[in-house]
């Protein structure tokens, strides 16, 4: 299968420059169109203080000043200066990312080998570099580094930080040697990639540690499904309990001001699968309201051209956990937050000790669910309406000197660094309302002109925003009966409430 794509590429190329040779093409004008058709040069992958923790080149070998010029520009957006803290890294999370306005697409001018785009993604705090001499799909090559950082989780377990990347190196540059061929994306699918690096064990690490050896075992024989029209399956799975089950999971990006009101919001989802099911099933999942979704996206298992028909999902699912299809909802104007958050920032006059001048400031922060909520529940639910994981990402101004906390209900922690303290509340109902209290000294004798945005988390299981529903879910080509879970889970994305 490699040895064909390389083929089909080197041939291509000679063609190109064939025809182009016909018309007296100049050739720089030759060397342009060429550039045109490479993708990746080189991959870096940074650690959260901006060392180097793995390079690849593809085509061509990249300096590493593209890393320091992209350092230079993230650095300038940390919420915080002077580098990451374990503090800080506790405390972020994907949805709170690090950076502020960081691009994903940066343009290196005037380096050595000419203009050159630089391509980034965030995870798990990680930056993920790709770098490319000419302008290609930019989507493309964003996904492709989310799909890396999405495998390492899946042989390392999550997060895949730089702890879990030191650990695994060389199974890392062995992932990479399979995914890409020349720049181009060649082998993403895990199903596929399993069946030829197998993922490190625990004795495979130990064993290594001892001999100094690598734990990764590579297979010399092409996985089974590069030969077929499933790349995305492995042949002869079989499970002694076959079983699946599928999330609907939905994400609210909001901005809430400090009255309660919604200034704007957002609404996607996804479908997660969980799937333990022996042979090769075909399935047909049906939806009882499919005219909520918009804009979908699937994954390549699925029949586009089924869904675009019928308005059924059609597909035969990988082996184990994988994301089906993701969609949006446009039309939820109604929508009432399931949660509320009241915050009371004051300051008081300012005070003189020799030199120093300072000013304190108090902050009460209070946390309730609503009785009443848009969200639709599910038939299963039995009790009243309990919110999980719900938690405060608190920014303090940049002045503050000290911060005196309390909660009555969960832990804060707070990062002396960054200026963000986290209140973790875990589950809470209609009855509690939880409090925190801070004391704050701050620096100067001037108080802040504005306070900074909270960010809330949280997720209900067993509700829905948009009411989307599965009427069925049908196995076919197999003979077993296997059990079925279906449930919808509601759950924060960026949601921010003004002070």
């Amino acid at each position: 299968h490699d040895s064909w794509l390389l083929l089909t590429k080197v041939l291509l190329r000679a063609l190109l420059s064939y025809c182009l040779l016909l018309d007296g093409c100049p050739p720089r004008y030759f060397v342009q169109i060429q550039n045109r058709l490479t993708m990746i040069q080189s991959l870096f992958i940074l650690s959260p203080t901006g060392e180097v923790l793995i390079e690849r080149h593809f085509r061509g070998v990249t300096s590493r000043s593209v890393c320091d010029y992209f350092w230079e520009q993230a650095s300038t957006n940390l919420n915080h200066h002077g580098g990451l803290t374990a503090t800080t890294s506790i405390i972020a999370t994907d949805r709170d990312a690090l950076y502020d306005t960081v691009p994903p697409i940066m343009e290196v001018p005037e380096s050595d080998s000419g203009t050159l785009y630089l391509f980034n993604a965030l995870r798990d705090g990680l930056s993920y570099l790709a770098v490319c001499p000419a302008e290609v799909s930019p989507l493309l090559v964003l996904e492709f580094l989310h799909r890396v950082a999405d495998t390492f989780v899946d042989y390392f377990g999550p997060p895949a930080d730089e702890s879990a990347i030191k650990d695994n190196f060389s199974t890392v540059y062995q992932l990479l040697e399979e995914m890409v061929d020349y720049g181009w994306p060649l082998t993403t699918e895990p199903n596929a990639l399993k069946a030829m690096i197998r993922p490190p064990t625990v004795m495979e690490k130990i064993q290594s540690a001892v001999t100094g050896g690598s734990s990764a075992i590579v297979s010399d024989a092409l996985p089974s499904g590069t030969v077929s029209n499933m790349p995305w399956r492995a042949a002869g799975v079989t499970y002694s309990q076959n079983e699946i089950y599928v999330d609907i999971v939905e994400e609210i990006d909001a901005i809430v001001d400090s009255s309660g009101a919604m200034i704007s919001a957002d609404l996607s989802g996804s479908i997660q699968v969980q799937s333990h099911l022996s042979g090769v099933p075909d399935l047909i999942l049906t939806f009882k309201n499919p005219e909520v979704i918009e804009d979908c996206s699937f994954h390549p298992c699925v029949r586009y051209g089924r869904y675009e028909l019928d308005r059924v999902v059609s597909f035969v699912p990988p082996d184990g956990d994988f994301e089906l299809m993701r969609f949006r909802v446009q039309d939820f104007s109604a929508f009432n937050p399931p949660i509320y958050v009241n915050s009371q920032w004051s300051y008081g006059s300012s005070s003189k000790s020799g030199k120093d001048s300072t000013v304190s400031g108090r902050v009460i922060l209070d946390v309730g669910a609503r009785s009443v909520s848009s969200l639709v529940m599910s038939a299963s639910r039995k009790g009243s309406m309990v919110l999980e994981d719900v938690s405060v990402v608190i920014p303090f101004p940049r002045i503050l000197r000290s911060a005196k906390l309390s909660a009555s209900v969960g832990s804060v922690l707070y990062d002396e660094a960054s200026k963000v303290a986290k209140w973790t509340i875990g589950k809470l109902d209609t009855t509690q309302r939880p409090r925190l209290e801070a004391n704050m000294v701050l620096d100067g004798s001037k108080r802040p002109v504005e306070n900074g945005s909270l960010a809330l988390s949280w997720k209900i299981p067993l509700a829905s925003v948009s009411g989307l529903a599965v009427s069925g879910l049908s196995v076919t080509g197999e003979s077993y009966k296997p059990y079925k879970g279906v449930r919808n889970i509601t759950q924060s994305g960026r949601f921010q409430i003004r002070c």
